[in-house]
């Protein structure tokens, strides 16, 4: 059987992680061990934290909703069941963004909020 030397594949290897981890401090981009320990972990950061990301967004919209609504006289969750019972179907990323960019319009939900809930 003939010999199969198997350096640029591990070189190759290498270097791929070796550039992931490009941004780390000490050893943990410079020698392949620490570097590949790094790696596995940051990745696995990455994932997790793209999904945390989504409901740090939606506590974000629902504080700025609850800010605006308050300064109306009118608790979050008065004004997401008056929103409700009105049959207003808008979602939180689009009220937070009218509670900051066009408060007249925000103040006429706000409005047809309280009145659907007397």
């Amino acid at each position: 059987m003939s010999r199969v030397k198997r350096g640029t594949t591990g070189h190759r290897r290498h270097k791929k992680v070796l550039a992931l981890t490009k941004g780390h401090r000490a050893s943990r981009h410079t020698l392949y061990r620490r570097a590949h320990e790094s790696m596995l972990h940051a990745l696995s950061y990455a994932y997790a934290h793209r999904r945390d990301l989504k409901g740090d967004m939606r506590r974000l919209w629902i504080a700025r909703i609850n800010a605006a609504s308050r300064a109306q006289g009118l608790t979050y969750g008065q004004l997401m069941d008056g929103l409700k019972k009105s049959s207003i179907e808008i979602n939180r990323k689009q009220l937070a963004d009218m509670a900051i960019r066009e408060p007249g319009s925000f103040s006429e939900l706000v409005r047809l909020a309280q009145a659907s809930k007397s």
